[in-house]
């Protein structure tokens, strides 16, 4: 039986950064995934991180978690969200990451002796992840972050260029993603920064075959043949990318444009037609919903920073598509919650939602909107640290036993409520060593949990140090608090609920990783529809 031949296309980016590669990544596997190819993505970034784990989220946004502990690029969660393809730590790697592999094979001898340079052995390596990355698949997307012209990403790009010699022309296209601005006082678009950007790509030996303009307007045909003739591209090559309400409706634009079409007859493929009435049925209900509207508080810390939630804001919103209803976030900073008191904050939203988080400001504000949330009996839903402060509220307010709080963030409290993992204890190095990745659950028979995801047993994807105190379960559970999920090789406590509650629900892990567009995850699922009940319920009220 013949092999399968793994075609590459190379996505870079020029200009500016932030453009949205991994936009127009996700949207070109969505495309050829259906179109009937087996597909995966792979996000090569210049930074010396070993991965993003330690990075602080204002600076790079959220920590996208894989079922095998992976701490990756939040881009891996739109590679997710947008295909069927399992992301995994094999799909993400760092300049950091892949010195840190040669400098090992070297300690142990595997260069004979020879001089470690970064051509060949720092680009025969990066070359080595993306042919692993790329095993068994019809096609393989790889997106190489950072901006063309930048000091840091040299060894990457060089490593694809190598990569079109190593498996043939016709096997490898390079993609490359510019900006189009448009100059408000000579009213026209310029398309001399795309010129630069590819004769700077050019240099280093990369031709683009595909160009993607982001651009915020209409552009002409006559313009697209005047760029495709000054940076030597095919004429029908050219794509724009334009702003769009919805970022899922990226994939119906380009395939409008033709890209997938133009993609499969240059690197020779055969697919089937192309059927898109999935996404199109999704954005149908993003910008038509039939249900009117809810508003969800989010009471955060790093609310200043949207891509700090983008998994999360993605699986509300895919909570509303489950719902034919529109959901409006409406982040609230906890300091602020702390400051000011729920009530001027809290009161006009239809649910509440308390991420997750690490660090201590802004937690007394989180537990004062788990409060607010559970005597007001407005729907409730804990992710992570958000489950811990309503462990935390529950035991000061309920059990009546002042003072409790984590040891995160008091290590003297006279009831550590929420205490850290033992197997956390002896812990050193902070990055990679969290409880991470995929861990099974064992949902309580009866319990809103399981009534949610109708199974026994589920997974999901953590990422946390502290957990529910067991010296102190049986006391929750006899104040009301139900254990709704466990893990049953730790009994570790994965989710709590209160039954005599509209929905107040929550959870150790983190579902936004595993939910998409076209299959909302459950418990978003049920606290959009609980939005909604409350939303009715004080219209009827009023």
């Amino acid at each position: 039986m013949r092999s399968k031949k793994t075609k590459f296309i190379f996505v870079t980016g020029g200009v500016v950064s932030s453009l949205g590669k991994g936009l127009a990544s996700a949207s070109i596997g969505a495309l050829l995934e259906n179109r009937g190819l087996d597909i995966t993505l792979l996000k090569l970034d210049p930074y010396i991180n070993i991965d993003p784990g330690t990075m602080s989220p204002f600076q790079h946004g959220e920590v996208f978690v894989t079922d095998d502990g992976g701490e990756t690029d939040m881009d891996l969660g739109h590679y997710e969200r947008f295909t069927n393809a399992r992301m995994s730590r094999l799909n993400n790697f760092t300049s950091g990451r892949i010195y840190h592999a040669v400098i090992q094979k070297e300690r142990r001898g595997e260069y004979l002796g020879k001089t470690v340079q970064v051509i060949p052995h720092i680009t025969d390596e990066i070359k080595s992840c993306i042919r692993q990355a790329a095993q068994g698949m019809d096609a393989v997307i790889v997106e190489v972050g950072g901006t063309v012209g930048d000091i840091e990403s040299l060894p990457f790009l060089e490593a694809i260029r190598q990569m079109r010699y190593d498996v043939g022309s016709g096997n490898a296209v390079y993609m490359h993603l510019t900006l189009l601005p448009y100059i408000g006082a000579a009213g026209e678009v310029k398309t001399k920064p795309t010129q630069h950007s590819v004769m700077k790509l050019r240099e280093i030996g990369i031709q683009p075959d595909f160009l993607i303009c982001r651009t915020d307007r209409e552009i002409s045909r006559e313009l697209k043949d005047k760029i495709a003739m000054f940076c030597n591209v095919d004429n029908g090559n050219v794509f724009t990318s334009p702003d769009v309400k919805s970022i899922y409706e990226l994939p119906l634009e380009l395939h409008r444009q033709g890209l997938d079409e133009r993609l499969a007859e240059t690197l020779n493929i055969w697919t089937r037609a192309a059927r898109l009435d999935r996404w199109e049925d999704i954005i149908r209900k993003v910008y038509s919903p039939g249900r009117g509207e809810v508003k969800v508080g989010i009471v955060g810390k790093y609310v200043d920073l949207k891509e700090s939630y983008k998994s999360l804001n993605e699986a509300l919103l895919h909570g509303g598509i489950a719902n034919d209803v529109k959901v409006d976030l409406h982040f609230v900073d906890s300091q602020d919650v702390e400051d000011k008191g729920p009530e001027a904050l809290l009161s006009g939203v239809d649910a509440i939602l308390v991420p997750g988080g690490f660090g201590v400001r802004g937690t007394e504000g989180k537990i004062t909107a788990v409060r607010y949330a559970r005597e007001k009996r407005v729907p409730f839903f804990g992710i992570c640290l958000g489950l811990q402060m309503a462990v935390v509220e529950f035991s000061r307010n309920v059990l009546g036993l002042a003072g409790s709080n984590s040891l995160e963030f008091n290590e003297h409290t006279p009831h550590p409520v929420v205490t850290l993992m033992e197997s956390q204890v002896k812990v050193q190095d902070k990055g990679g060593t969290m409880r991470l990745g995929s861990y099974a659950c064992a949902l309580k028979p009866g319990s809103l949990a399981h009534k949610l995801y109708g199974e026994d047993v589920i997974h999901e994807r953590h990422r946390h140090r502290y957990e529910v105190n067991n010296a102190y379960r049986g006391r929750l559970q006899e104040a009301g608090l139900v254990v709704s999920g466990h893990n049953p090789e730790l009994n570790l406590v994965e989710m709590i609920e209160l039954p005599d509650h509209p929905y107040f629900i929550g959870c150790q892990f983190h579902p936004e990783f595993k939910s998409k567009p076209f299959a909302p995850h459950p418990l978003f699922s049920g606290f959009i529809r609980a939005a909604l009940t409350q939303r009715d319920a004080g219209r009827t009220q009023a």
